[in-house]
């Protein structure tokens, strides 16, 4: 267990912690302004904790499935698939919305740093 979580920390996202990432999403996806905190979607939350949880709860998930897949080498990349795609079933706008999405998380991990 404890070399399973070194290994998920060591690859998946070398900087950036749990807390990190979901922060640099909650505020990519509009912070206190956002229609669906954290740009949650797909499931049902009835406050802004919840969704946070639900955040952290999809970070943490795919930081185990990134270490068992082979197509992205970048955790965040690999994060953008599962969490704010722009492949599938979605119209062009969407597409469009949705190719933001990393750049604006991690210019907002990078905000956090300094």
């Amino acid at each position: 267990m404890i070399l399973e979580y070194l290994l998920i920390a060591a690859f998946a996202v070398p900087n950036y912690s749990d807390t990190e990432i979901v922060n640099a999403i909650y505020k990519a996806e509009g912070g206190s302004k956002a229609q669906y905190k954290y740009g949650i979607r797909s499931v049902g939350y009835k406050t802004e904790s919840e969704a946070r949880r639900i955040c952290f709860n999809t970070v943490r998930n795919n930081r185990k499935r990134f270490l068992k897949q082979t197509e992205y080498k970048d955790f965040l990349e690999f994060l953008q698939s599962r969490y704010c795609p722009t492949k599938g079933k979605l119209s062009r706008a969407e597409q469009k919305l949705n190719g933001n999405w990393l750049k604006n998380v991690k210019f907002y991990l990078t905000k956090q740093k300094k």
